[in-house]
């Protein structure tokens, strides 16, 4: 037999095995296929299908034309964008507020766990576990609703400001102030939910390492160090590096509600600026290629948060 007719025979078999062996798979894991079939459909047409939108970036585009018919104009909205006054003031803001959430945000909900991990009063862990977490379900707007309250003239923080010799002041009115708030309030929201995850990893750690470790005489702290979080440490890489893939992505809803014009010089970040083009201004195409921009930037400290991590501790995504 002629190699040619080897190759094909070859190719063949295997097409014919992998066939058999999808079947067989399918035969066996029907039901979970199904139970998944409702998120690839979500996915597909919440996901996948709306990116052949992003085309309209690169064109001049116009609801009457369809994104076809609309006139092409290449790079021209990018070029824009990067020349845009606001530009620059707009990266600074976005990496400003994500870098401080990182900062102080993101080490929040693991010093939670860890607390809550120490704790051996049952009913003092749940009461714990309980007040953190309800803030989690309490509505954005309800809670820069609160903000408002607390930090204008006569709220609560400006009262107690002046019980500390202080001078009463709407601090969101003032630039300098801002930054605290998103970030503090951002930390009492989540902190709680966001626990949730490394308490579950907290509980997968062997007992057993802790009894050898008290046993050599290991203290409570040298556990934590030793043991504890070694035994988290992949989920709080794998955490942190989906955290980087979404850098720029800082949520406009929550600044939207606590807009002023005494704060737009550092509030303003790249979701506002998007929703104000694209929604109010209707500025399709140029909106599209800021949040292309914004995908970008975030796609590429995902992939460089992940090689570095891979290079460094041998954990990554991918």
């Amino acid at each position: 037999m002629a190699n040619g007719d080897l190759a094909t025979s070859s190719r063949t078999t295997g097409q014919r095995t992998l066939s058999h062996t999808l079947q067989r798979d399918f035969k066996l894991n029907k039901y979970k296929y199904l139970i998944i079939l409702p998120v690839l459909v979500y996915l597909i047409l919440f996901a996948y299908k709306p990116m052949y939108g992003i085309i309209i970036a690169f064109k001049d585009y116009r609801p009457a034309l369809g994104i076809q018919a609309s006139k092409w104009v290449g790079w021209k909205h990018f070029r824009n964008f990067f020349n845009d006054v606001y530009f620059w003031r707009l990266i600074r803001n976005t990496f400003s507020i994500s870098g401080l959430s990182i900062l102080f945000g993101f080490p929040a909900p693991i010093l939670l766990a860890l607390f809550l991990n120490e704790i051996r009063i049952n009913w003092f862990k749940r009461s714990i576990q309980t007040i953190t977490y309800m803030p989690y379900f309490i509505s954005i707007v309800v809670v820069c609703s609160l903000i408002r309250t607390y930090v204008q003239y006569d709220g609560l923080i400006s009262q107690m400001v002046v019980a500390f010799g202080g001078k009463a002041q709407n601090f969101l009115v003032s630039s300098k102030y801002f930054y605290p708030i998103y970030i503090i309030s951002d930390i009492w929201k989540g902190i709680g939910w966001n626990s949730i995850i490394y308490l579950a990893a907290l509980s997968s750690i062997d007992q057993q390492q802790y009894e050898a470790a008290r046993i050599d005489g290991a203290g409570r702290f040298q556990q934590m160090i030793h043991i504890t979080l070694p035994g988290i440490l992949a989920t709080i890489v794998m955490l942190f590096i989906l955290r980087m893939g979404s850098i720029l992505s800082v949520g406009h809803e929550k600044i939207l509600l606590l807009y002023n014009e005494g704060i737009y010089n550092v509030a303003d970040v790249l979701s506002t600026y998007t929703y104000r083009k694209g929604i109010l201004n209707a500025a399709y195409s140029y909106s599209t290629a800021v949040g292309l921009f914004n995908s970008l930037v975030n796609v590429t400290f995902l992939l460089l948060s992940n090689y570095i991590s891979r290079k460094t501790t041998e954990l990554s995504l991918f």
